[in-house]
């Protein structure tokens, strides 16, 4: 859950040094630092490659830029412009690829390595509207209105990140996430055809490649769709984030499935009593399943690191 980096002082000099996102990004010296700093830090048990999930857009041929404030950006957007007018250009995925094999050696033998993709729903709403937005309406709207248009952007994803996380696995990571950070904004209907077609997909072609390799299906505001996804995606883990009842999940999800989360990143922030009092709630809510302790999304860039020490001390007793 992005781990690496934003909290952290050397992760913030490092990214100055290299003058921005994109440069640290793909450059696998400094990939591999930024990966492994929390690592060195906290000791956490799996180490997140330091990467993006837009990646795979830029490898499809759309030009990727981070501007400061303002979010990524993708153009040209494909709401309108033709998915075949693309140059794809799958090299420059080899920075990631050369990070990847930079950390595997660097890591202790005790820390998993985790690398990731986003899921083809939330890469092409970003690849449709060419920036991200709060409901991703046109990116719906794109798809309802040319369901076969859209279906294609969607399997040239899925496609390309079958490759993408097959490469990372060969190279050294030892499970793989797909992160699907805007599936909570489609009806059910949507979340079947545009969330769990495809990441069965996927899972299953990357289960094919390697076997024994977890692959962890994160939906994001998924909600009350988590279980037919769980049983539908035939991913190894489920991650659940904040919004979702750890009792609830734990009840309703297949029985034995691992599962990842899902600590609010604000409570995180707040630290104290109420810190640990949430802690204890999920690990007890959970300690009927294999359970991944993590936050429920990503770690802000305010969060103390004194509060950080605290949580680990805290899961760690309750081991």
């Amino acid at each position: 859950m992005r781990q690496a980096g934003r909290y952290l002082p050397e992760y913030r000099a490092l990214r100055a040094e290299k003058g921005g996102f994109l440069a640290l990004a793909t450059d696998p010296e400094a990939a591999a630092e930024v990966t492994v700093q929390p690592i060195r830090r906290f000791g956490f048990d799996g180490a997140i490659l330091f990467s993006d999930i837009l990646m795979v857009p830029w490898a499809l041929g759309q030009a990727l830029s981070f501007g400061a404030g303002e979010g990524p950006a993708l153009t040209p957007a494909l709401v309108d412009h033709a998915l075949a007018g693309l140059q794809a250009a799958p090299e420059r995925l080899d920075a990631v690829y050369a990070t990847v094999a930079r950390v595997a050696p660097m890591l202790p033998a005790e820390t998993t390595f985790l690398g990731f993709a986003g899921s083809p729903w939330t890469v092409a709403t970003y690849m449709v509207a060419g920036h991200g937005s709060r409901d991703q309406g046109e990116t719906r709207r794109f798809a309802y209105a040319d369901p076969g248009a859209f279906g294609e952007i969607i399997d040239a994803i899925a496609k390309s990140t079958i490759e993408y996380l097959s490469r990372q696995i060969e190279e050294g990571v030892e499970a793989v996430q797909l992160f699907d950070s805007w599936s909570g904004s489609l009806s059910p209907a949507q979340f079947e055809r545009w969330v769990i077609a495809p990441t069965a997909g996927i899972v299953t072609a990357l289960h094919a490649r390697h076997p024994g390799v977890p692959v962890i299906g994160f939906p994001k505001g998924a909600g009350g769709k988590l279980p037919a996804y769980a049983r539908e995606t035939g991913a190894d883990a489920i991650g659940v984030d904040e919004t979702v009842d750890p009792v609830w999940a734990h009840t309703s999800l297949p029985e034995g499935l691992p599962v990842q989360g899902n600590l609010d990143p604000l409570a995180l922030i707040a630290g104290g009593a109420d810190l640990d009092k949430a802690a204890t709630h999920i690990i007890d809510a959970f300690a009927g399943r294999p359970h991944v302790f993590n936050l429920g999304h990503g770690i802000l860039q305010d969060t103390p690191i004194a509060h950080v020490e605290r949580l680990l001390a805290h899961v760690r007793r309750a081991r």
